[in-house]
């Protein structure tokens, strides 16, 4: 039986995929560049600055992909600041809970900056659930390199494959993989366009995957 779950945030944990979605876009008109929907998504569950970069270098801009992700912060800053209707993804906590009661080490492994994480946990009282948070926006290398949750299975104290992972995005989906970890692909309301060929299950529904039903849906003994 696993262990630990390491978890996504934006899209798994929170609701937060339509504000990144509308600070980017901001951030793409301010700099005067059309970015397809395609395009976008292929960057989904990236860092903030592997997008930035990537922009900067397909677009040709005169400018720093610090300059860009400070442009896009601020815009999202703004929108969270402002946002009412922000909430955690419909069941999350309730799957949280159940994990926590049942003696699952909890690890967040998120693309967000940690002062992002810290925004989303206080502001929704995680803390209390989690072993440890890691921030890829504090490694050398974002998803999908898999270095993300090999980190996020240390923290937890567990080898990765007494861990597995909750994903909603392609490049998470890769880096759970290629870390070598059993990944659950969360088809979430945001989660447009991503592949999840390579999950090991897909499921729509947090209740899907309640403690008592790991058994049975990973055929586990």
């Amino acid at each position: 039986m696993f262990k630990a779950v390491l978890f996504d945030m934006d899209g798994v944990i929170v609701d937060t995929e339509p504000l990144h979605r509308k600070a980017h876009f901001q951030t793409f008109q301010d700099l005067n560049i059309q970015v397809s929907d395609k395009f976008y998504n292929s960057l989904i569950g990236q860092t903030t600055f592997s997008i930035c970069q990537t922009v900067v270098e397909h677009f040709k801009l005169p400018l720093s992909p610090y300059t860009v992700m400070d442009i896009k912060r601020d815009h999202y800053k703004a929108l969270f600041d402002t946002s009412k209707s922000l909430t955690l993804m419909d069941g999350v906590l309730d799957l949280i809970k159940d994990y926590h009661a049942n003696g699952l080490q909890l690890v967040v492994a998120s693309s967000s900056t940690m002062e992002n994480i810290n925004l989303i946990f206080n502001r929704f009282n995680l803390n209390p659930y989690f072993k440890g948070k890691v921030s890829g926006a504090e490694l050398e290398a974002s998803k999908p390199h898999p270095e993300i949750f090999m980190k996020a299975a240390d923290v937890a104290g567990h080898a990765i494959e007494d861990c597995f992972v909750i994903e909603d995005s392609s490049n998470g989906i890769i880096a759970a993989k290629e870390a070598k970890a059993f990944c659950v692909a969360f088809k979430g309301p945001h989660s447009l366009a991503q592949d999840y060929s390579r999950a090991d299950r897909v499921v729509e529904s947090f209740s899907d995957i309640k403690f008592n039903n790991l058994k049975q849906l990973f055929s586990l003994i």
